[in-house]
């Protein structure tokens, strides 16, 4: 059994990160970028977000200084959510664990090694359906996220999808978009593995 993990909003509350990483951001490009609206819809990629607050031409610009800031910035600000360990190690006891994400992956191996989280290979830069390309090549059979794409990755990928109502994603929102089972919090995940 390979169980896959999101990132940020599944395995780690990134938003006071990314907050102050946008406010930085704001201060360098002079534009009026609502923080707060960012960290409430976690999920796609940055330039997506980007997209929402600067002229198109300089969006590729400022993605890479996101990235360069990120580390800088970011890292110290972010903790695992409740849940996290527990979680990655009851998947590990019975298979093994990856880590897909839409974050730049040498930023997301550097919460992983920061929090030590026990996941396994970190695979960064995917979204939606480039995540189910990994899923399926991984011969991943489950995906653990708290986004409704993270769901449509799975269910292109033909791979079990597990919802954590933790991110911007509702409930029903995760439902509706195909998971196969919605759990509250990560804390949750043990008990329903054990079901399995």
């Amino acid at each position: 059994m390979i169980t896959g993990f999101d990132l940020d909003m599944t395995l780690i509350d990134s938003r006071p990160g990314i907050k102050a990483v946008y406010d930085q951001l704001a201060v360098e490009t002079g534009a009026r970028i609502d923080t707060d609206l960012v960290v409430s819809r976690l999920g796609p990629p940055v330039e997506w977000e980007l997209e929402h607050w600067l002229p198109e031409p300089e969006v590729k610009h400022w993605a890479d200084r996101y990235r360069e800031l990120y580390p800088l910035i970011a890292l110290d600000l972010v903790t695992a959510m409740p849940g996290a360990y527990e979680a990655v190690e009851a998947a590990n006891k019975v298979g093994r664990t990856i880590l897909l994400t839409a974050k730049h992956a040498p930023n997301a191996q550097l919460h992983v090694d920061r929090l030590g989280l026990p996941v396994g290979e970190v695979f960064g830069g995917a979204w939606r359906e480039a995540k189910g390309v990994v899923l399926r090549e991984q011969g991943a059979t489950t995906y653990v996220g708290d986004h409704v794409h993270d769901m449509d990755a799975a269910r292109l990928a033909g791979v079990v999808g597990v919802a954590v109502a933790t991110g911007p994603s509702t409930a029903d929102d995760l439902r509706d978009a195909g998971a196969d089972t919605v759990l509250t919090t990560l804390e949750d995940f043990p008990d329903w593995l054990d079901r399995r």
